[in-house]
């Protein structure tokens, strides 16, 4: 008993001071060395810390003084293990993991006759945290809060100095990134916390909550319960939503385009037709496209012009939040909730060997491009050492801010690695597979944006036939440039670039090239695309919704709350989220605008350089908010939402008498206007997709199928339902290549990713993320081939048995060239 209560105590040693050896108590700690010790450190000896060592203060505890240790106190777990490696046992260092304090739950808080004052109360979940920060401090000589570098990190921090009580020993320090140097630089200059960022960070939380609490019951009276409104995601709802009607009124409308295949010694490149009869030619029906071919054929293609040129693509600019979110949606397939986590990460510490953890990249939360002077240098120094003279501009590249981006966040710089010597193959044994390729991203992309541009040679020929001219386009590689170390990732809908351009062979004016064919295509003018991950947060930064560190929650929320889905990586509404913005629509027409949207992140922007304050946006939003709130009319949104047009024709069922529409726990319902003599009642009709017949049959009770749709799209269900729950996936009709008994059919990973595998699962394992078609191999038969499309091979079909691979032939119109 004696030596556990022994054990006890040494365990109370340890937590108590983090900074003696396991077990050793100050009590029992060894003796003080004294001036002829030789182990200990003279006032010459250089790992003794000055009076000018970066990071201490007078009677810094840190430095060597006797007195208390000082408190930093940081966000997470992680980043205060990095942290702790640097600052040494004078420093104790907690984690607020997230927020400590908040507005309540269970009512608005916020007192909107008073000047919008919120009610902050502690977030029940953090109250031991938050204790134990309160012990530290009183036990502190001074405390440094070192929250994130951003306006939600400067609200936490002053959060936090508001519990402890905002003293004279609290002060701010800013981690831009976490390496030694930038630790010991910040703590040697701390700061006030700034109240601009906090008062813009205060405003948009206070916005948030209004439209939240006081939409979100709107949803629950006209739909159903659970439902949520939210000031940003709503308009990003919108963008989705209105895509979509766009792509349903679209009425496609066929064109032809006339293709003539030459050769010029023994190399082989096309031609367009891109003039008929001096204009651009518009070609409606297969006939005129066949009288043009006809014509075309009878003349030698002779070329009368040849125009040579040469284009310079310069170097990206390093990562700043949005792009980095787009370049790792398209490139590695990262949703951007999933970049962001994986970026904190690598900001906050990786462990790297024995150097144990190390911060990986600057903060990832930044709206600007400008980079530090000795990062570019490094950079710089990289590149000489590494590659050719060539790739070295003479000055270090300047990259300038884009459009639309004239009130960019410059409080820290882009997101680039803290050390561009920590190459990704080196790291790659100490990352996890996400990790590495996200790391080898940002290094890549920071490198080569101090590398000189790309150059291409251009050449546009043309063959003037009289009636007609063809031209053929194409591009080579003069100079590689920064393309030797990274190239953007494009999506269809961006256009072709210089290197999809094919290389025409050496013409010059006069030569008569071989014409081995001409051929007229059909094609049909098509809708605009649904959105990408990547498109939608562009879509979002062009038009000044929201702020891109945000965009990943505001995505995540549409996808849990099912108000879209991203099927084959395109977000399409669901019928819920389309009746919620019909909902939203009518009854907020002004709030929900892009333009009223884009206006208040104007404002918030205003209330952190101090131009504009910040109950003064609140006035501004709330006027026209209250007014459009107080004349929504419920059971006039439910019948124009439902459409319950002929509801005043029905009778009850039950008595006969009418029918009117109540509002219950769980959402609107038809109830008999009787009641509680009659207690009839129905739930709203809905937009219901009708069931389908099909040929399968249960394969537990041998009854009949249908073809239901629900949630994640369509399955098969038993009619005997509810005595038998039976269902499954519906068959594509393909049989699985591996077992040859099986149908394939489509399903969905545990994180919601659809891919096609075999029904005898887990008898057959075979899976494949391209949709499998009906459609027999020409090499040997089997009928079913995989459909997938990339931008170097276009649309292709794969044999799931044999590999045989074919090129689909072209159905988009050429694309234009971008620059």
């Amino acid at each position: 008993m004696a030596a556990k209560k022994e054990a006890v105590k040494r365990k109370k040693a340890d937590v108590e001071n983090p900074g003696l050896a396991p077990g050793v108590s100050r009590a029992t700690r060894p003796r003080r060395k004294t001036a002829t010790d030789p182990g200990r450190k003279t006032a010459t000896d250089p790992g003794r810390k000055s009076a000018t060592d970066p990071g201490r203060e007078p009677g810094d505890p840190a430095t060597g003084g006797r007195g208390k240790r000082a408190l930093v106190i940081v966000e997470s777990p992680t980043k205060a293990k990095t942290i702790g490696k640097y600052l040494g046992s004078g420093y104790t260092v907690k984690a607020t993991v997230g927020h400590v304090r908040d507005l309540p739950q269970r009512k608005l808080g916020v007192d909107v006759e008073n000047g919008f004052t919120p009610e902050y109360v502690p977030i029940k979940e953090k109250a031991k945290t938050l204790a134990e920060i309160k012990k530290a401090a009183k036990a502190s000589s001074r405390v440094l809060i070192a929250t994130d570098p951003d306006r939600e990190g400067e609200a936490i921090a002053w959060h936090v100095a508001e519990s402890l009580g905002n003293g004279g020993k609290v002060r701010r320090v800013l981690f831009h990134e976490i390496t030694k140097d930038a630790v010991n630089q910040a703590l040697a200059n701390p700061l006030d916390i700034d109240q601009k960022k906090v008062d813009a960070q205060q405003a948009r939380r206070v916005l948030d909550r209004l439209v939240g609490y006081k939409t979100s019951p709107l949803l629950w009276k006209s739909i159903k319960t659970g439902l949520s409104a939210g000031r940003v995601q709503t308009v990003a709802l919108r963008l989705i939503c209105e895509r979509e009607e766009e792509i349903r009124k679209f009425v496609p409308q066929e064109y032809w385009t006339i293709e003539a295949d030459l050769e010029k010694d023994g190399q082989a490149f096309q031609a367009r037709l891109h003039k008929l009869d001096g204009h651009k030619p518009e070609i409606k029906d297969e006939a005129s496209a066949q009288a043009i071919v006809a014509d075309a054929l009878k003349l030698p293609f002779k070329v009368t012009t040849v125009e040579k040129g040469e284009r310079r693509r310069p170097a990206p600019p390093p990562f700043r939040t949005s792009t980095l979110q787009q370049e790792a949606a398209k490139q590695l397939g990262y949703s951007a909730a999933v970049t962001m986590r994986l970026a904190q990460q690598l900001y906050e510490g990786i462990e790297i060997g024995a150097e144990g953890p190390v911060g990986l990249i600057t903060y990832m939360r930044t709206d600007s491009i400008r980079v530090a002077d000795s990062a570019v240098a490094q950079a710089r120094d990289f590149i000489a050492r590494e590659f050719d003279k060539r790739y070295l501009p003479a000055t270090p590249n300047v990259h300038k801010t884009g459009k639309g981006q004239s009130r960019v966040q410059d409080a820290h710089e882009a997101i680039r690695p803290t050390d561009v010597l920590r190459r990704p193959d080196d790291l790659k044994q100490h990352l996890d597979a996400k990790q590495f390729k996200l790391y080898q991203l940002i290094w890549r992309r920071f490198v080569a944006s101090q590398m000189n541009p790309a150059v291409f040679e251009t050449t546009k020929v043309d063959f003037d036939l009289g009636r007609f001219v063809f031209r053929a386009t194409g591009s080579r590689v003069l100079f590689d440039g920064y393309h030797k170390l990274y190239h953007e990732a494009h999506e269809p809908e961006e256009g072709k670039t210089l290197e999809d351009l094919p290389p025409i062979p050496p013409l010059v004016e006069g030569d008569v090239v071989t014409v081995k064919q001409i051929l007229p295509n059909q094609h049909f003018t098509e809708p605009p695309p649904r959105f990408s991950e990547a498109s939608l947060v562009k879509e979002l930064e062009r038009l000044g919704i929201g702020r891109p560190s945000t965009y990943a929650a505001i995505i995540s929320t549409l996808k849990n709350r099912w108000y879209a889905t991203a099927k084959d990586r395109r977000f399409q509404p669901t019928p819920q989220g389309e009746i919620v913005w019909q909902v939203l629509k009518r009854c907020f027409p002004d709030v929900f605008e892009v333009g009223f949207t884009a206006q208040m992140e104007t404002e918030l922007d205003k209330v952190e350089e101090g131009d504009l304050a910040w109950q003064r946006v609140l006035e501004d939003f709330w006027g026209p908010f209250s007014r459009a709130l107080a004349a929504v009319d419920i059971d006039r949104l439910i019948h124009d939402v439902h459409d319950l047009s002929e509801l005043p024709k029905e009778k009850c069922p039950n008595c006969g008498g009418p029918l009117i529409v109540k509002s219950g726990r769980f959402g609107p319902y038809i109830a008999c206007a009787k009641y509680p003599e009659c207690r009839f009642s129905r739930p709203l009709a809905k937009n219901k997709v009708p069931d389908r017949p099909s040929d399968e049959k249960c394969q537990e009770c041998g009854a009949p199928m249908v073809i239901k749709t629900g949630r994640y799209g369509e399955f098969l269900a038993c009619t005997r339902y509810p005595k038998c729950k039976h269902t499954r996936p519906v068959p594509l009709g393909v049989k699985c290549p591996k077992c040859g008994v099986g149908d394939l059919a489509e399903r969905r990973t545990r994180k919601g990713r659809n891919f096609f595998g075999c029904l005898r699962y887990p008898d057959c394992d075979y899976s494949t993320w391209n949709r499998p078609v009906p459609v027999a191999c020409p090499s040997c038969g089997f009928v079913g081939m995989e459909e997938k499309q990339t931008k170097a091979a276009g649309a292709t079909r794969k044999c799931l048995k044999c590999g045989h691979e074919i090129t689909l032939e072209e159905v988009t119109p050429a694309e234009p060239v971008a620059t």
